[in-house]
């Protein structure tokens, strides 16, 4: 099973079967798109400012947008010289998505709209996935995700995005995973099989990056050019991205922070997975006799992890610390960002003790990083899965503009 980038996926779509899409949108009609995307609604007058493109291409683009139910007119802005401008916006049901998260523990199913809120979403955990398990979840949750909506949502679906991790069948020894079981992955067609139990043009990318995507677009990531991200889940995984793009890399693997070393108390160098990601707060819960799986109940606030909670944090936060210089020491981000499969007050607890630990380091030559706490949450791998199609046939992915 490979992990494709979006932008490796643009040329290679199929027909949006299930969608009165009429596909690709050609390149200025994709550059106001994420124009408007990335910076809200705007008056033709100001896109034509900003991209450069002639007054009259902007108004012939627009009329297409908003015909096609891409775009809609906000209040007119009144008060100046003349009409007043009429604002356009991306409409949130003008397009669909479906994103589907393969976790080591659990998966997501989301339905997205344009302007990335989340319309529906199911959750299934496991000890271990096999291809099986991920098909029968599909099957079941997207029927569910469409049960109580109306036909015309389904006929503006734009494609389906897999965010999933690179190589799910290694570290098997790490999640207690039977080595037979998890080599199914090795040979299953996972973008065909979900390409045929769905109808829809498919398109796959690393958990991680997906989780960074979704940050770029509707979180905090849209205040940033260059930063490093970290997201924290069954094993933590990362993100880069430059020039106001997520880098995704020569094989769709950029960012693989899990693999960096890194020492906590006076123990050997070990990879950053393995001393700051959620299994083992999953092991120690289990060993002080309490329910690892309350970790992945989504109203669970961890209150009730006590002292095991708080010596994760420590170590995760440490190991983060490290990290952060590690990656800064070789790209001069503006900011790490940080991210993880835990509520809101824990994640904001590792960002606080992560910041704090970088203060102690040794950062001479470098500019000391500063970390950031991400927004977008739990969901921001299946979210980030979602926007694929939207990337792969609606927005530019490297836009130019002022």
């Amino acid at each position: 099973m490979q992990d494709v980038a979006a932008e490796q996926t643009i040329t290679d779509l199929g027909s949006l079967r299930g969608s009165n899409q009429s596909g690709m949108r050609d390149h200025n009609e994709r550059l106001v798109l994420t124009l408007i995307r990335k910076r809200g609604a705007l008056a033709k007058s100001d896109i034509a400012r900003i991209t450069g493109l002639s007054a009259q291409t902007v108004s012939v683009i627009m009329r297409e947008l908003e015909r096609d139910g891409l775009l809609k007119k906000e209040k007119p802005l009144r008060g100046g010289v003349g009409k007043p401008s009429v604002p356009m916006a991306l409409n949130p049901s003008g397009l669909y998505s479906v994103g589907l998260n393969i976790g080591r523990r659990s998966a997501d199913l989301v339905l997205l709209d344009f302007v990335g809120a989340v319309q529906g979403q199911l959750k299934q955990t496991y000890a271990y996935p096999t291809p099986e398990i991920i098909l029968k979840f599909l099957a079941h949750g997207f029927d569910t995700l469409f049960a109580d909506k109306p036909a015309s949502l389904r006929r503006r679906l734009a494609g389906l995005g897999v965010a999933s991790p690179f190589e799910l069948w290694n570290w098997l020894d790490t999640v207690n995973a039977p080595k037979s079981e998890m080599q199914k992955w090795l040979d299953f067609d996972l973008m065909q099989a979900v390409a045929d139990a769905t109808g829809l043009a498919v398109h796959q990318q690393n958990d991680a990056t997906s989780a960074c995507t979704a940050e770029h677009l509707y979180g905090r990531g849209r205040e940033y050019s260059d930063y490093a991200y970290f997201f924290i889940g069954s094993f933590i995984g990362g993100g880069v991205a430059l020039n106001d793009t997520v880098y995704s890399g020569r094989t769709g693997n950029a960012g693989a922070f899990g693999t960096l070393p890194v020492r906590f108390g006076t123990g050997k160098d070990t990879q950053l997975i393995h001393n700051a990601s959620v299994y083992l707060l999953e092991r120690k819960l289990e060993e002080a006799g309490m329910d690892p799986k309350q970790i992945w109940v989504p109203e669970n606030d961890w209150e009730d992890f006590g002292e095991v909670l708080s010596n994760w944090i420590d170590r995760t936060a440490s190991s983060l610390a490290v990290a952060a210089v590690e990656v800064c020491s070789v790209i001069d981000f503006e900011c790490v960002l940080i991210d993880a499969n835990c509520p809101p007050a824990v994640r904001r607890k590792i960002v606080e003790k992560t910041q704090a630990q970088i203060d102690k380091l040794d950062t001479r030559g470098i500019s000391r990083p500063i970390v950031v706490e991400a927004s977008v949450g739990r969901n921001a791998r299946s979210i980030g899965a979602a926007s694929l199609p939207f990337i792969a046939n609606y927005l530019l992915v490297q836009p130019k503009f002022g």
